[in-house]
């Protein structure tokens, strides 16, 4: 799909609704509404709009814990992903999954997961079940830096090669394994260079630049030509969940990304210096976010919490049942 100045200005509305997203869903947990663990993804949102702005919706999506942005970006409904977080029953998840677990298969998103290297057998085996049914779905799996030292990662994207499926692995490389540098985790700090010694392509591009992300990638996995894996280097602007001071950051690093790295202001400048988007455009499109937010908090806060007899549904278990 060719970035058109339209559709650049689509990924902008998109990474807006994103960012706004978060900041309201961080307030709504300072206030008690959020239930559970809460990820914020602001500063990451051109890898989710940009890898997204090139996928069909019947394409798959697998996250990661910090997959608000992801969801968005595939077309999920707000409304019903801030009543997630608030554990409603209009939730995308009936409120059951939270923050870390949301799942929607009218967009394909076939989860979040809090559990770091989890998605990635969930969308190998998405991949191979597309290329066996002879379809041109493509599977995407997000994942952190962190997980390239989960077995999880090597076995998957190993299978991914050798049968030649239509999945992508894109490594959110945001420089911290939780609290931890990337580069005091392991020697090999550029994740692309990982690729070969699979024999599959591997791209390191600049994560803060929709313009970067490559659609090379997609088209490869559609047309049969197997896997990629490509790294996107970005930047989480908030700790690493509620609570985190981030000690273990120094300020002026935090600030250069913030104020001169924020991807939205990247995207926004490429497309004002063009004559792609007004002020006034510009305006509208921040309104109409922010208004779209706050309805969905209004929707959330008048959806029921889900009954008390609900607590047996939709659990998976074995033939003998549920024990007392």
């Amino acid at each position: 799909m060719e970035l058109t100045p339209d559709r650049l200005k689509d990924i902008y509305r998109t990474m807006w609704r994103i960012r706004l997203f978060e900041e309201e869903a961080n307030r709504q947990a300072a206030f008690g509404n959020v239930q559970g663990a809460f990820h914020m993804y602001c500063g990451e949102e051109a890898v989710a709009a940009g890898f997204c702005a090139h996928l069909r919706t019947d394409d798959y999506v697998v996250g990661t814990h910090r997959s608000h942005g992801h969801y968005i970006a595939k077309g999920g409904s707000i409304d019903r992903m801030m009543a997630e977080l608030f554990g409603r029953e209009e939730g995308v998840c009936k409120g059951k999954g939270g923050s870390m677990h949301v799942a929607d298969f009218s967009v394909g998103m076939l989860g979040a997961n809090g559990i770091v290297g989890g998605g990635f057998a969930p969308a190998t085996g998405a991949a191979l079940a597309s290329q066996l049914r002879g379809e041109d779905r493509v599977s995407v799996c997000f994942f952190g830096d962190g997980a390239t030292q989960r077995g999880t990662f090597h076995e998957a994207v190993n299978m991914g090669a050798i049968w030649d499926l239509p999945v992508i692995y894109v490594c959110e490389n945001n420089q911290y394994q939780q609290w931890i540098p990337q580069s005091r985790m392991t020697k090999v700090t550029s994740v692309k260079d990982i690729a070969p010694s699979y024999g599959i392509p591997g791209e390191s591009v600049d994560g803060q630049d929709v313009l970067a992300v490559s659609k090379v990638a997609v088209a490869r996995a559609r047309s049969g030509g197997g896997p990629t894996l490509v790294e996107c280097v970005t930047y989480r602007f908030h700790g690493h969940s509620l609570g985190d001071l981030q000690e273990y950051r120094d300020k002026k690093e935090v600030e250069h990304w913030v104020n001169e790295r924020d991807p939205i202001q990247l995207l926004r400048t490429y497309l004002m210096e063009r004559q792609q988007l007004s002020q006034d455009e510009d305006t509208v499109i921040q309104s109409e976010a922010t208004a779209e937010i706050q309805s969905a908090v209004a929707f959330a806060e008048a959806s029921a919490f889900p009954p008390e007899t609900d607590i047996t549904t939709d659990v998976f278990v074995g033939s003998e049942g549920l024990q007392p």
